[in-house]
């Protein structure tokens, strides 16, 4: 296809492993850039909260709307060709997003959230394909450098907009899609052909196995990812306000809290594939996953001054949470072509509820006048997501015994 000489031994898996991480950390890294520095944002581009709200809501709501398109894209054009795209629209949203006024944030976060979704889809498909003997390993870690790229960006914004100014603090991590391209094009360049046990190429069929889209475990991945997703983004805008008001936390040390939640998100997506390497079942690790999501809203209802054990036992399980869904998903779609639709389709529905996620307990606190109504939405959305997954992890299983 390309004549760029296939990559092999252990050296040249290393790099497609690094190729993938580094492409992991712009995954999320540009949206949690945003929240440390909305303040001056806000200010300098005459934004209402309203406003700066829609700037942190959009990519989220592009991961949704998106998806359908990007998984089409990748069916005809291919992963190596896609993702080398998405890190050069990222680099542009990025610089965009901090060169003008309130118009070009909004057409650089738009940006950001369609190259985004690009990853969303492509990532799992790539692991599946290049990591067929270690996909709950591979798929751990790249959930672990998603929520590293968070804690990166959330931890070191505000003090670099200190020194530059916003617009060159959120500017300034364009130089990680910079050297994620420089990598990913040395591992996959723009056009390589599939290797080892990969398959043919991007128009891979099913291999006789019925459609993804006509399978329960796909759609009760949807919800449990649903659950996830809703859950994610409404703690992790709302938890400062929650320990602020309940509490008495300044901003500043509130803010910490959903620092916390990300970093330790790192540890559940590391530790879920060590579980896993020891032979734990796949459904135990999922209940203990849907415990540790528990324990934030229960906990923060009735021992709130607990809060850092609460934040990092949700941390970890909602880092985990996501290795196992799209470990499943890696495994059982059965080829590349099902992998890229089954991901589209869980993404989709997930993120589609992901985007509501904030709007929706902030009206339901707004409505109670209190925290304790969006806690219990939080618990149900986590319990709809556990009885969704552990459904779903007894048909994965019926899939693989097939």
């Amino acid at each position: 296809m390309s004549g760029v000489r296939p990559l092999v031994g252990p050296a040249a898996r290393g790099l497609l492993l690094s190729a993938v991480l580094l492409y992991a950390l712009n995954l999320r890294a540009p949206i949690t850039a945003l929240a440390p520095v909305v303040e001056p944002l806000r200010d300098d581009l005459g934004l209402s909260a309203a406003g700066a709200g829609l700037l942190t809501g959009v990519p989220v709501l592009c991961f949704a709307l998106a998806t359908p398109l990007v998984s089409v894209l990748l069916a005809r054009l291919g992963t190596a060709l896609v993702v080398a795209a998405s890190l050069v629209t990222v680099l542009a949203g990025t610089v965009l997003r901090s060169s003008g006024g309130a118009t070009t944030a909004l057409v650089g976060t738009v940006l950001i959230g369609v190259a985004i979704t690009a990853g969303n889809v492509a990532v799992p498909v790539v692991i599946g394909r290049d990591f067929p003997g270690h996909v709950a390993r591979v798929t751990g870690l790249y959930t672990a450098a998603l929520n590293g790229g968070s804690v990166l960006t959330t931890t070191l914004t505000a003090p670099l907009a200190e020194l530059v100014g916003w617009r060159w603090a959120l500017a300034s991590w364009g130089l990680l899609a910079v050297v994620a391209l420089a990598v990913w094009l040395r591992a996959y360049g723009w056009r390589r052909a599939a290797r080892g046990p990969a398959r043919t190429g991007p128009d891979d069929p099913d291999d006789g196995r019925p459609d993804v889209l006509r399978r329960s475990v796909t759609w009760l991945l949807a919800v449990a990812f649903a659950g996830q997703a809703f859950g994610y983004y409404a703690v992790s805008a709302w938890l400062p306000s929650v320990l602020h008001d309940e509490l008495g936390l300044a901003r500043t040390a509130s803010g910490g809290a959903a620092a916390l939640f990300q970093l330790f998100g790192m540890v559940g997506g590391i530790g879920v594939p060590l579980a896993l390497g020891r032979r734990v079942p796949v459904r135990v690790v999922a209940l203990a996953i849907t415990v540790g999501w528990v324990l934030l809203p229960v906990g923060l209802l009735v021992a709130p001054g607990w809060w850092p054990l609460w934040c990092t036992c949700a941390g970890v399980a909602q880092g985990g949470n996501f290795a196992v869904i799209f470990t499943v998903v890696a495994t059982t779609a059965g080829s590349q072509a099902g992998a890229r639709r089954m991901s589209a389709a869980i993404q989709t529905a997930g993120y589609g509820c992901a985007a509501l996620g904030p709007s929706v307990l902030g009206a339901v606190h707004t409505a109670s006048g209190g925290w304790t109504a969006p806690l219990l939405v939080v618990l149900g959305a986590v319990l709809a997501m556990a009885v969704a997954a552990q459904l779903a992890l007894a048909r994965a299983a019926g899939v693989h015994g097939a």
